[in-house]
């Protein structure tokens, strides 16, 4: 049963679950102050229609007699997360009907958030710049969570009303405006949901009913009860929650947060029905509807089908970053330690698990399994993203600690991939400035455990001295991590813009429409001159990737019987700012092609029957 406050002919009809409460009612709160009593099923669901209700009006509901608490599917917190619920008229003037959505394959993913991606911090600041993400080549724009949190700053991550939109981005209105617009500009929306956890303040499920089970802990606590007792109605909460974004507000394609924290060793694990539920809304909504998962744990059975896997169409893949970030930065603490040289990056290349069943020094374990019967398409892969900017200790950006020569390389690597490429907001113009983790809690406990919590964090990682971490609560974090939008056309910012705007171009013209060639020796590696080679064939088209990781200049001999090629893409143009192009413009067989030191070349054939 759909559990919230909704509009119907009869009036405002009121729903929630709260099975072993003995009395439960409504509280009208603003304008007038009425208590109305509640009926409930044998499900636990308790209901009341109220003729009089109109939109505007703030409720809450009054358990056994006592203490008044929010809506559990509040769709509006205008008081924050202590305060009482507001009826919302869902009804909206769509203008999207042409819109037909986005196949996978074609995601070009740009995340961002809301509150630090402009200076207003709102859903309709955003507005004006789609235009131009659009022109940058991107095709969807991913946003961090945006159900509603304690304060005005936070990465979203400490929602607790899966249904309500933060008030300060927007609310309701601003969120579907947004996703209407983005729509118009052919830009599909990714919704970044968190079903594994709920935030510490403002958390009042568990006064409503068992949607936690101390069965499992995960780092925030109790899990998400998917298994145990009563588990059905708590599924149904969160399977109410994904519908509601596809049909209600036309969201494109949710991407799951940290489902490794979703505990459910159920026959029909809450993922499974939520794909097959995913595939079902689809052919009623009548537009393709994705399902992206996060998840560290490299179980290809996420995203094979069933049966047999959990019928996921596509996850992150933390595996690709890990080996170019490694190998661009030389770090090795933490989950660094996993991953060596260009060996690495070419087997994330070729399958996107590196860890597919070997050893990892971190875990001291063995991890993962191969990605046999894995599409390329189905791994969403990064240089950057918000994990692992913002978890740094100081949330510094590539644009911190590399040169522009390997940020360069680090974005021909990304879009030379077969995978689905995602941007961070700012990395495509090398944004100085970082994005640290910040919070508005108001409980000063909460607010000290944090801090306190980030500088055990960061002294396992022995990246930082617990007390330089910037202060997570300090207003002055969240602001130095508000983008500078105006330098993006500016100096070499500008320059990378194009530069990535130029390799976008070739992705979607050349390189998505070739696959990496199926052969072993399609990615080759030499770890000790640090090169790298890549090969994409379909028929007679081929394209050849050279990169050259190593810090000093290097040569590689060309196959006798490679066929003539010509020059497409050179990261050492002048007008990339290069120190000039090694490259010929036509690669001959046998011939000796020298790199530059940090640099990539892409050389083609036969490109325009592909």
């Amino acid at each position: 049963m759909n559990q919230g406050a909704f509009l119907t002919p009869d009036g405002c009809r009121f729903c929630v679950w709260a099975p072993y409460r003995s009395r439960c009612e409504l509280s009208l709160v603003d304008p007038t102050q009425r208590i109305y009593p509640m009926e409930k099923d044998g499900a636990g669901y308790w209901t009341v229609t109220v003729p009089e209700a109109k939109p505007g009006w703030l409720y809450q509901y009054r358990l056994d007699g006592e203490k008044e608490l929010p809506d559990p599917a509040s769709r509006c917190q205008p008081r924050g997360v202590h305060g009482p619920s507001e009826i919302i008229d869902p009804s909206f003037p769509w203008t999207d009907r042409s819109w037909s959505g986005l196949a996978l394959p074609d995601y070009v993913l740009y995340e961002l958030h809301v509150g630090t991606y402009t200076p207003e911090g709102s859903f309709a600041a955003i507005l004006p710049r789609l235009p131009e993400l659009r022109q940058l080549g991107i095709r969807a724009i991913e946003i961090m969570p945006v159900a509603q949190f304690p304060g005005r700053r936070n990465w979203g991550y400490d929602g607790v009303y899966p249904f309500a939109v933060q008030t300060s981005y927007g609310g309701i209105a601003g969120l579907k405006t947004l996703v209407n617009a983005c729509h118009t500009a052919g830009l599909a929306v990714v919704l970044d949901v968190v079903y594994n956890h709920l935030g510490p303040e403002g958390n009042y499920l568990s006064q409503f009913g068992p949607y936690f089970t101390e069965n499992y802990r995960t780092p925030w606590g109790p899990a998400v009860n998917f298994d145990d007792a009563d588990s059905d109605e708590v599924r149904g909460y969160f399977l109410q929650n994904a519908h509601t974004w596809f049909a209600e507000f036309h969201i494109d394609a949710l991407r799951l947060d940290a489902i490794h924290a979703i505990h459910d060793e159920s026959a029909f694990p809450f993922l499974e029905e939520l794909a097959l539920r995913t595939r079902q809304w689809e052919r009623e909504l009548d537009r393709p509807l994705l399902l992206f998962a996060e998840t560290d744990r490299n179980d290809p059975r996420l995203v094979r089908p069933r049966p047999g896997g959990n019928g996921l169409p596509a996850q992150w893949c933390d595996d690709f970053h890990h080996a170019l970030h490694g190998l661009l930065t030389g770090e090795k603490q933490g989950y660094y330690a996993d991953f060596g040289g260009v060996t690495d990056l070419a087997k994330a290349f070729s399958q996107g698990y590196v860890l597919d069943g070997r050893y990892s020094p971190y875990r001291r374990r063995r991890h993962g399994a191969p990605p046999d019967g894995v599409g390329r398409e189905q791994f969403v892969v990064f240089a950057q993203n918000h994990d692992q900017v913002g978890n740094r200790a100081h949330g510094d950006r590539l644009s911190s600690i590399l040169d522009f020569s390997s940020r360069k390389l680090a974005a021909a690597s990304l879009l030379f991939s077969d995978f689905l490429p995602l941007l961070f907001m700012g990395e495509e113009y090398g944004e100085p400035r970082p994005f640290p983790y910040f919070v508005d809690h108001e409980d000063p406990e909460l607010l000290e455990a944090v801090r306190n919590g980030r500088k055990r964090e960061f002294a396992a990682f022995h990246d930082a001295a617990g007390d330089d971490i910037p202060d997570p609560a300090a207003e002055a974090t969240f602001f130095s991590a508000v983008l500078q939008w105006e330098r993006r056309h500016a100096g070499s910012h500008g320059v990378l813009w194009e530069f990535y705007r130029e390799l976008l171009i070739l992705r979607e013209r050349v390189l998505r429409h070739i696959p990496l060639d199926a052969r072993e020796d399609s990615c080759e590696a030499d770890e000790k001159t640090g090169l790298l080679r890549l090969r994409r064939n379909k028929g007679e088209a081929r394209v050849e990737g050279f990169f050259n990781f190593s810090r000093q200049p290097r040569s590689i001999r060309i196959d006798p019987d490679l066929p003539t090629i010509e020059k497409i893409f050179d990261t050492e143009e002048a007008r990339w700012m290069g120190e000039g192009s090694t490259g010929p413009s036509r690669l001959e067989p046998g011939s000796l092609l020298s790199l530059a030191a940090r640099s990539a070349v892409f050389y083609a054939r036969g490109i325009d029957s592909a």
